[in-house]
């Protein structure tokens, strides 16, 4: 076998280690930051705690926090514009993926005078964007170990991929104090996108054992991690295993690929504004069957990481059962219907699942008809 790696990016893991800010934005050769955050985010008092820690340092900073949930074009190009005025700097992505994923849009657009994030398809090969550091608040994206980012384009009703190697963070910061205060709703979606990302990167078209490594160790560590955090939020131990799980599936899911999960999760949150691990686990089990022949090495590697046993050697059945368990216990699967997704936009939904560029991974490769079947049978 002839294989290639890349994994570049530094990370900072502990609890505290935000503390260390100021010295990582001096390590990337800069004194000014650029701090771009969730809306919501001020109110948990995290955004005073970096910019105080900026300040005490003596590093010049703003902060911008004008980032929704699944942000669109329109809002990436706002940031960047905001961050042009403000100039040189190190940008600071804090938040969850929303934040992390427009933060990529607007330091990426900073560095292309005249571009909009709906040029998204045409910057791959533009100039470099500005140096980035990621500091996650939520755990589940991954998105601190690429250089890519999901934001929407409403002019065309779907999702774009914004993206460039400049802008994969040069410092991951991984503090898991930062997720005591989380919500056990957004804990538990989060978290669940983080195990999709490892169990699709295990069946992924793109694996390779580097990607199986870091997958099968995140299955492994958030199969574990997410009952202990959901039982006890303040259990530090565990959020800083669920932390460190969701980074290694990123790394995972970065050099794999994803799958038909994420492409309907992505059409899902596009048409009907399902929040994006809800929109996962809507649909993982039913998935992980329509695929259950052709991953069945995989999903082996799932169910062993999850501590399931197979009856009959039949360990695809186990993988389900065991990600049917975790999907309860957090209190995360739904059927459409429940979610408010129109039966009228199903059509729409499955076309988009099979065009989304992720679903080439997928391991068996569905059409449309089988993917509108799949939605109408969890509706």
């Amino acid at each position: 076998m002839r294989l290639t790696v890349e994994l570049t990016g530094r990370t900072e893991f502990g609890p505290g280690v935000v503390a260390e800010l100021p010295s990582f934005v001096t390590a990337l050769g800069h004194s000014r930051a650029f701090v771009v955050t969730d809306r919501g985010l001020r109110a948990t008092g995290i955004v005073e705690r970096i910019e105080k820690i900026l300040a005490s340092a003596g590093v010049e900073h703003a902060t911008h926090e004008d980032i929704g949930p699944n942000p669109p074009t329109t809002e990436v190009d706002a940031g960047a514009a905001r961050l042009r005025e403000f100039g040189t700097a190190v940008v600071i992505a804090l938040g969850g993926g929303s934040a992390l994923d427009a933060a990529k849009g607007i330091s990426l657009l900073a560095g292309n005078f005249g571009s909009v994030a709906s040029d998204a398809d045409k910057l791959w090969e533009a100039a470099d964007g500005l140096p980035l550091i990621a500091v996650p608040t939520t755990a589940g994206t991954g998105a601190e170990t690429n250089g890519f980012g999901v934001i929407e384009d409403p002019c065309v009703r779907r999702k774009v991929y914004i993206g460039h190697s400049s802008v994969r963070p040069r410092i991951a910061v991984l503090d898991p104090e930062l997720t005591l205060g989380l919500p056990p709703r957004v804990t538990a979606a989060s978290g669940f996108d983080a195990l999709v990302h490892g169990i699709e990167s295990l069946a992924s078209r793109g694996a390779n054992p580097v990607s199986t490594a870091y997958a099968a160790h995140a299955v492994t560590m958030l199969g574990e991690g997410l009952p202990a955090v959901h039982r006890d939020g303040g259990n530090l131990e565990a959020r800083a295993q669920v932390m460190f799980g969701a980074h290694l599936a990123g790394h995972a899911l970065t050099l794999s690929g994803l799958g038909l999960v994420h492409g309907i999760g992505h059409a899902l949150t596009a048409h009907a504004g399902v929040p994006h691990g809800i929109a996962l686990a809507a649909v993982l089990e039913e998935v992980m069957a329509f695929s259950a022949a052709e991953a069945g090495k995989a999903y082996e590697t799932t169910a062993r990481a999850l501590h399931g046993t197979a009856a009959g050697g039949d360990w695809a059945s186990a993988a389900i059962e065991a990600v049917h368990r975790i999907a309860e216990l957090l209190s995360v699967k739904s059927r459409l219907h429940d979610l408010g997704v129109g039966r009228d936009r199903l059509p729409a939904i499955a076309a988009d699942a099979v065009a989304d560029a992720v679903t080439r991974n997928t391991p068996r490769a569905p059409t449309e008809p089988e993917v509108l079947d799949l939605l109408q049978s969890v509706y």
